[in-house]
């Protein structure tokens, strides 16, 4: 240590923490796998009079741990330092030259170029995804007037204020706000972040007695924007504090955007008085998308993912339609199921076909297995083969009853959740080894034969849907 420091500074630079001790108790806390991969990369740097300095090796690692565990880190390094208050990091700090960085030349100040302060945990919410802009915003009739305000608003071409959008989940309210949020933060300070967000650091400043930070940090943005609004329902003390911080930012002339799942008179346990600042601007509503605005978007996200997989991912424009016709719920199911798509080819290395579709989206497209009996694939197996019930159960082994004998039994397997004795007891009291055998027959045919594929395929639509197939 430089004796050149003053004897106060001196006290201040002495480690007066366990820091072994600190990380046993984060290794008990978190568990080995956290510990080893996150939290074994901190160094302890110093202590100071009401602070710790940590250092890591990159700045993900520090917004990291900085977003998941750092408010449970702090609290066990209070139990172990009442007196400490905050953490602060540095990025790839040497501890030879901890002296130089921590130390200013003459005024014994901290250097702030490479630390991150806690007291700015809120910008680790406030991460705008540049991917959800306005131009791969799909636009329909069900969400075109939120999108063109919007996009007035992000232009400042509208007095809109505030800008309330809402409608169901999945339908796109998110991206829109974020598209906003990433033209506004070109030139302006922004800040996005999720109601329940809000709430959190609200409870948090209350806990610390550090209302004042709040306060500023909140007020001094030139654009607010607040996902799911609908989360302040019953949180009076919350609701004050968002009430004051509504009008001063009005007063101020920043911009500020709501979504919510419902329109504002609809809000429950949300003060009369901010459901009528709400509805004092401009309220717009994302209704269900149609069947063109879903097929335009399955359209382009199937083009993104050719471009991404280097076109060898063609999903059939048939098999496109049908999905955009399925799937009615939302924007993100719709996703979703085309993710299931992706990840069925990559596993199979094809694009599975309709009947396959059926089943990979079963749950999505409202299908219960529940639905599925034994009885109804015995029956339908047998109209299908030309056999009566009798002669499949029996224990003849005719190949013209072997085949289908086998297919039931195969379908049974896997389009119901009985167990292998059980499956076996419903043809008459074979053993569960009759089953195996029947499966992995049924399994290896339909990879050598076209024709017993496409007599399964069908057989499963019957089933499933009461349809024939369609491929």
């Amino acid at each position: 240590m430089n004796k050149n420091l003053s004897k106060d500074n001196k006290e201040i630079y002495e480690k007066k923490i366990d820091w072994d001790s600190i990380q046993s108790e984060m290794k008990s806390k978190f568990g080995h796998d956290i510990y080893d991969s996150w939290l074994k990369k901190i160094e302890f740097i110093d202590e100071f009079n009401n602070y710790i300095l940590i250092s890591v090796t990159t700045r993900f690692i520090r917004d990291w741990i900085t977003s998941r565990y750092i408010d449970q880190i702090l609290q066990i390094v209070k139990s172990n330092n009442k007196n400490i208050s905050r953490i602060e990091f540095t990025v790839n700090h040497k501890k030879e030259n901890r002296a130089a960085n921590i130390y200013e030349n003459n005024n014994n100040k901290i250097n702030t170029e490479n630390v991150s302060f806690i007291k700015d945990t809120y910008l680790q919410y406030n991460r705008i995804d540049p991917n959800k802009n306005f131009k791969n915003f799909v636009v329909g009739s069900s969400n075109k007037l939120a999108y063109e305000a919007s996009k007035k608003v992000s232009e400042n071409i509208s007095q809109y204020n505030p800008l309330y959008i809402y409608g169901g989940v999945g339908m796109g309210k998110t991206h829109l706000l974020n598209a906003i949020g990433l033209n506004y933060k070109q030139q302006k300070k922004v800040m996005f972040i999720s109601a329940e967000r809000f709430m959190y650091q609200f409870v948090k400043s209350i806990k610390n007695n550090d209302m004042v930070k709040f306060k500023d940090y909140f007020r001094n943005t030139d654009a607010l924007l607040i996902d799911d609004i609908q989360f302040m329902n019953g949180k009076e003390a919350m609701q004050e504090e968002f009430f004051h911080t509504f009008n001063a930012l009005l007063d101020k002339g920043s911009q500020i955007i709501l979504s919510a799942d419902r329109s504002p008179n609809k809000l429950l346990r949300i003060q009369e008085r901010i459901k009528s600042r709400f509805s004092g601007g401009l309220v717009v509503d994302i209704q269900s998308p149609d069947y063109d605005l879903r097929y335009e978007i399955v359209k382009s996200k199937c083009y993104d993912l050719n471009l991404l997989y280097s076109n060898q991912l063609n999903i059939t424009n048939e098999l496109q339609k049908f999905i955009s016709s399925e799937v009615k719920n939302s924007i993100r199911e719709l996703v979703g199921a085309l993710n299931r798509i992706v990840s069925f080819s990559r596993i199979y290395n094809k694009i599975p076909n309709i009947s396959e579709t059926k089943i990979i989206l079963k749950d999505l497209l409202n299908l219960s297995e529940n639905k599925v009996t034994i009885d109804l694939i015995q029956t339908t197996v047998c109209k299908y083969f030309k056999i009566s019930k009798n002669e499949m159960l029996s224990s003849r082994r005719s190949r013209y009853l072997v085949r289908p004998r086998q297919t039931a039994i195969y379908l049974a397997k896997i389009l119901t959740s009985k167990s292998l004795p059980e499956i076996g007891r419903t043809f008459s009291n074979r053993d569960h080894t009759t089953v195996i055998h029947s499966v992995k027959t049924i399994d290896r045919l339909i990879k050598e034969d076209n024709e017993l594929k496409m007599n399964v395929d069908n057989l499963k639509n019957k089933i499933l849907y009461n349809k024939d197939n369609e491929i």
